[in-house]
């Protein structure tokens, strides 16, 4: 759910600090990687298959 749907200002506040938590995550993790981390369905499929599920896009 994005921000904008949230029901109340305490779900829009709580949903910003995850959205801003999961940005910081990222970042540190492409730094660890060297590269960016796919987006999108390409994320998605890498993600699955890293899982060991059946990436089927």
């Amino acid at each position: 759910m994005g921000k904008e749907n949230a029901p109340t200002e305490k779900g829009k506040k709580s949903s910003e600090g995850l959205h801003e938590a999961t940005r910081e995550e990222e970042r540190e993790v492409e730094q660890e990687k060297g590269s960016d981390l796919k987006k999108g369905a390409d994320r998605f499929i890498e993600r699955a298959k890293s899982a060991g599920g059946d990436a089927k896009g």
